[in-house]
């Protein structure tokens, strides 16, 4: 005997069904290494995100300390500008106030309108209350002007509110009466 005998020719069926389970092996592999795959990329895009918005709060909370820091000295210098008798230092103080305001404006910062506005607990602090014919609430004085910074308020405005004196003044009568049931 030759070998011949000894050597048997591989069954082709039973070679395709074993490549077709070794395939299917490496398939579900490389599916399961591809899902995980995935979930890195959400992972780390989720940290990223996280570390752009942590990045951008950190620059609001410098830009708001700053401006924080800059409020006394625009105050001082609204209190200055009248009282400067020299028309040209009046000038060059307004001059600089504006500038001053524009540069503050641009990062956000702006005025809380007040004067003749209802009270908002939001927006102004009630430091005194005065008698008017005008409805209870309304604004009649600012002492000190409030700020937001986009749409944070870092100061609310210090004003004066009015408190209706409860006379009914009709235009017939005009005696200060009140005419009230």
């Amino acid at each position: 005997m030759t070998g011949e005998g000894s050597r048997q020719e591989p069954d082709p069926g039973a070679e395709v069904a074993r490549l077709r389970g070794e395939l299917d092996e490496a398939m579900k592999l490389a599916e399961e290494r591809l899902t995980r795959l995935r979930y890195l990329q959400a992972d780390f895009d989720n940290y990223r995100k996280s570390l752009e918005k942590e990045r951008e709060q950190v620059i609001q909370l410098a830009g708001e300390s700053l401006v924080r820091d800059l409020q006394p000295v625009l105050d001082d210098l609204e209190k200055a500008i009248p009282s400067l008798e020299d028309e040209r230092n009046r000038e060059g103080f307004q001059l600089i106030s504006r500038k001053l305001h524009r540069i503050l404006e641009n990062h956000g910062l702006r005025g809380i309108e007040s004067r003749g506005k209802r009270f908002d607990p939001n927006l102004h602090e009630a430091v005194a209350k005065g008698e008017s014919t005008e409805e209870d609430g309304t604004i009649l004085e600012e002492y000190q002007r409030g700020y937001l910074l986009r749409s944070k308020v870092i100061r609310p405005s210090k004003v004066k509110i009015a408190e209706h004196t409860g006379e009914c003044m009709e235009e017939n009568h005009g005696k200060g009466e009140d005419h009230r049931d």
